[in-house]
């Protein structure tokens, strides 16, 4: 075959350091939008992008041209300085270091869009935590759970 092709679609999820709420109504919006540029810039075209106030959810296309742990890399430094950047009250902002990175079906994509836009309905039931945990054991992920927050 002389062309190489790819239609990947990926949910991202990582938390703020400790679960601390920094993303608040302030920046919460303006982020959604900055972290799609990222992904966009790294040709991993945003499908949905959104959160709550202490994690994020990226729904992308990932591009045949990097390696997740770049993506990551980038969406987390580039996010990250620019968070920093907004004022006073986000100088100690970190992103958690891992996160969670899961495969979707094309025909689910939609799915996964509409849980991201309803994030704030859907935690005042569960923590990110719960919600995360809950990832693991659907895409039968095996994780040690002393490892799992920082």
């Amino acid at each position: 075959m002389p062309q190489s092709l790819s239609k990947v679609y990926v949910h991202i999820t990582f938390s703020t350091k400790n679960r601390y709420p920094f993303i608040d109504s302030d920046i919460e919006q303006e982020l959604w939008i900055y972290l799609g540029g990222i992904c966009k810039a790294l040709e991993c075209n945003p499908v949905r992008v959104g959160g709550h106030n202490d994690h994020i959810h990226i729904c992308c296309l990932l591009s045949k041209k990097i390696k997740q742990i770049k993506l990551l890399e980038e969406i987390k430094k580039e996010s990250s300085k620019w968070i920093k950047a907004k004022g006073e009250k986000y100088e100690k902002f970190y992103w958690q270091d891992g996160y969670g990175i899961f495969s979707v079906n094309p025909s689910e994509v939609e799915a996964v869009t509409k849980y991201i836009e309803n994030q704030s309905e859907h935690h005042k039931k569960r923590t990110f935590q719960e919600e995360f945990v809950a990832f693991l054991k659907k895409y039968n992920v095996e994780y040690d759970e002393r490892y799992l927050w920082d």
